[in-house]
């Protein structure tokens, strides 16, 4: 039970993924970011499975801050996207010229130190002490593994209720400018800890 705790309070707290999906609801892309929900559970599933299996040997706390890089600025190119996304509003529904795809879920969430962070504590500490292993570590990283899709959709699921209180063109991209700072704004954490990590030390 402590395992499932543990990546529900992390993987439901706010950062770049949950932004993604809390955005997506706002501008009227539900249903339309199904496959960016998958993509984010398919990336936890994978890191579940191999750090389920291998432990800290592949990924190691030291290589924590080279992702946080490569996570800051996989996710400041998604800020820009959103923050210069068009809305076309019509008939009181707001359509964005583009939509989040499974791809962009799976690599957002690959290169997230959140991620990483929420998995490496389960697979090296909380698995082992549990006694999980064998096929039993798979069909736990799948339950976790759903959790992760719930995480986006369910910020998606907020952003989409008050997204039917707003209307406006000006509205939306007001929101897509706000969603887009603060994604540069995780950004801008990650680039932080790989400063404290490696370049600071």
């Amino acid at each position: 039970m402590d395992i499932f705790l543990y990546a529900f309070s992390v993987m439901y707290s706010p950062g770049p993924v949950n932004f993604m999906g809390l955005n997506a609801g706002l501008t009227g892309k539900l249903r339309r970011s199904t496959g960016f929900f998958i993509g984010v559970g398919c990336a936890m599933m994978v890191m579940f499975v191999l750090f389920g299996y291998t432990g800290e040997a592949i990924i190691s706390q030291a290589a924590l801050p080279y992702i946080s890089v490569a996570g800051g600025v996989y996710t400041l190119y998604l800020a820009y996207q959103v923050f210069t996304a068009r809305t076309v509003v019509d008939e009181g529904s707001s359509v964005p010229t583009k939509s989040l795809t499974f791809w962009n879920g799976l690599v957002i969430q690959l290169l997230n130190p959140k991620g990483v962070m929420a998995v490496l504590p389960i697979t090296s500490v909380m698995l082992p002490a549990a006694h999980i292993t064998g096929a039993a570590i798979a069909g736990v990283s799948a339950l976790l593994a759903l959790g992760a899709v719930g995480a986006p959709w369910v910020y998606a699921l907020l952003g989409a209720m008050l997204g039917r209180r707003i209307s406006g063109h000006s509205a939306f991209t007001l929101f897509n400018r706000c969603m887009g700072l603060a994604l540069a704004v995780c950004a801008v954490f990650m680039f932080h800890a790989f400063y404290l990590h490696v370049i600071r030390t």
